[in-house]
Protein backbone atom coordinates (compact mmCIF):
# COMPACT_ATOMS: atom_id res chain seq x y z
CA UNK A 1 0.00 0.00 0.00
CA UNK A 2 0.76 3.53 -1.09
CA UNK A 3 2.86 5.19 2.58
CA UNK A 4 0.80 8.53 2.22
CA UNK A 5 -2.51 6.51 1.64
CA UNK A 6 -1.50 4.05 4.38
CA UNK A 7 -0.85 7.48 6.81
CA UNK A 8 -4.54 9.00 5.67
CA UNK A 9 -5.96 5.67 7.04
CA UNK A 10 -4.25 5.03 10.04
CA UNK A 11 -5.12 8.63 11.09
CA UNK A 12 -9.01 8.64 10.23
CA UNK A 13 -8.66 5.22 12.09
CA UNK A 14 -6.87 7.09 15.30
CA UNK A 15 -9.31 10.09 14.85
CA UNK A 16 -12.42 7.56 15.09
CA UNK A 17 -10.53 5.36 18.02
CA UNK A 18 -10.04 9.25 19.81
CA UNK A 19 -14.19 10.15 19.05
CA UNK A 20 -15.16 6.58 20.25
CA UNK A 21 -12.76 6.81 23.43
CA UNK A 22 -13.88 10.67 24.37
CA UNK A 23 -17.90 8.66 24.08
CA UNK A 24 -17.21 6.08 26.72
CA UNK A 25 -14.92 8.60 28.89
CA UNK A 26 -18.48 10.84 29.00
CA UNK A 27 -20.87 7.93 29.41
CA UNK A 28 -18.27 6.61 32.97
CA UNK A 29 -19.01 10.30 33.86
CA UNK A 30 -15.67 12.28 33.20
CA UNK A 31 -15.67 15.60 31.35
CA UNK A 32 -13.77 16.20 28.07
CA UNK A 33 -11.72 19.07 28.15
CA UNK A 34 -9.70 18.84 25.51
CA UNK A 35 -8.69 16.84 22.49
CA UNK A 36 -5.53 16.72 20.62
CA UNK A 37 -3.17 19.02 22.68
CA UNK A 38 0.15 19.56 20.62
CA UNK A 39 3.94 20.09 22.62
CA UNK A 40 7.00 19.44 21.23
CA UNK A 41 7.09 16.72 22.92
CA UNK A 42 4.29 15.30 21.29
CA UNK A 43 0.27 14.86 21.81
CA UNK A 44 -2.37 14.24 24.20
CA UNK A 45 -4.90 12.35 22.80
CA UNK A 46 -7.46 13.62 25.78
CA UNK A 47 -7.30 15.95 28.69
CA UNK A 48 -10.44 15.17 30.96
CA UNK A 49 -11.40 16.07 34.38
CA UNK A 50 -12.99 12.82 36.71
CA UNK A 51 -13.57 14.37 39.92
CA UNK A 52 -10.82 16.71 41.21
CA UNK A 53 -8.17 14.81 38.99
CA UNK A 54 -7.18 16.03 35.65
CA UNK A 55 -6.77 12.91 33.72
CA UNK A 56 -4.25 12.58 30.59
CA UNK A 57 -5.18 10.21 28.57
CA UNK A 58 -3.93 8.03 25.45
CA UNK A 59 -5.89 6.71 23.10
CA UNK A 60 -4.46 3.49 21.03
CA UNK A 61 -6.92 2.00 18.11
CA UNK A 62 -5.94 -0.94 16.45
CA UNK A 63 -7.79 -3.10 14.10
CA UNK A 64 -5.61 -6.27 15.69
CA UNK A 65 -3.43 -7.30 18.63
CA UNK A 66 -3.46 -5.72 21.94
CA UNK A 67 -3.57 -2.02 21.50
CA UNK A 68 -2.43 -0.83 25.02
CA UNK A 69 0.80 -2.56 24.30
CA UNK A 70 1.77 0.41 21.93
CA UNK A 71 2.29 2.62 24.77
CA UNK A 72 6.16 1.89 25.84
CA UNK A 73 7.79 3.41 28.12
CA UNK A 74 9.52 6.00 26.00
CA UNK A 75 5.68 6.95 24.68
CA UNK A 76 4.96 7.42 28.44
CA UNK A 77 7.94 9.92 28.92
CA UNK A 78 6.70 11.77 25.95
CA UNK A 79 3.35 12.07 27.52
CA UNK A 80 4.73 12.86 30.88
CA UNK A 81 6.38 15.95 29.55
CA UNK A 82 3.47 16.93 27.20
CA UNK A 83 1.35 16.91 30.00
CA UNK A 84 3.89 18.61 32.65
CA UNK A 85 3.55 21.09 29.50
CA UNK A 86 0.20 21.49 29.60
CA UNK A 87 0.22 22.29 33.68
CA UNK A 88 2.74 24.39 33.57
CA UNK A 89 1.03 26.41 31.04
CA UNK A 90 -2.59 26.31 32.78
CA UNK A 91 -0.79 26.81 36.49
CA UNK A 92 -2.09 24.00 37.25
CA UNK A 93 1.49 21.86 38.87
CA UNK A 94 -0.85 21.38 42.18
CA UNK A 95 -3.46 19.80 40.53
CA UNK A 96 -3.72 15.91 41.06
CA UNK A 97 -3.11 14.33 38.13
CA UNK A 98 -2.99 10.85 36.85
CA UNK A 99 -2.24 8.62 33.10
CA UNK A 100 -5.12 6.35 31.31
CA UNK A 101 -5.28 4.66 28.10
CA UNK A 102 -8.02 3.92 26.31
CA UNK A 103 -7.86 0.77 24.24
CA UNK A 104 -10.27 0.87 21.11
CA UNK A 105 -10.19 -2.20 18.61
CA UNK A 106 -11.68 -1.88 15.49
CA UNK A 107 -13.77 -5.22 14.08
CA UNK A 108 -12.93 -6.39 9.81
CA UNK A 109 -16.03 -4.50 9.45
CA UNK A 110 -17.92 -1.48 10.02
CA UNK A 111 -19.49 -2.71 13.58
CA UNK A 112 -18.72 -1.03 16.99
CA UNK A 113 -14.92 -1.08 18.26
CA UNK A 114 -14.55 -2.94 21.75
CA UNK A 115 -13.19 -0.18 24.35
CA UNK A 116 -10.74 -0.59 27.47
CA UNK A 117 -10.13 2.13 29.89
CA UNK A 118 -7.35 1.54 31.93
CA UNK A 119 -7.42 4.34 34.96
CA UNK A 120 -4.05 5.05 36.18
CA UNK A 121 -2.30 2.70 33.77
CA UNK A 122 0.85 4.18 34.15
CA UNK A 123 3.12 6.74 36.67
CA UNK A 124 4.93 9.52 35.21
CA UNK A 125 8.03 8.83 33.69
CA UNK A 126 11.21 10.65 33.40
CA UNK A 127 13.13 13.61 34.60
CA UNK A 128 9.54 15.47 34.07
CA UNK A 129 8.00 13.05 36.73
CA UNK A 130 4.91 14.76 38.41
CA UNK A 131 4.01 13.75 42.13
CA UNK A 132 0.01 12.92 43.38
Amino acid sequence: MNPILRALLNRLLGDRGERAAARLLRREGLRVLRRGYRTAHGEIDLIARDGDVLVFVEVKARRRGVPAEAVTVEKQRRLTLAALHFLKRHGLLECRSRFDVVSVLWPDDDGEPTLEHYRDAFEAQGRGQMFR
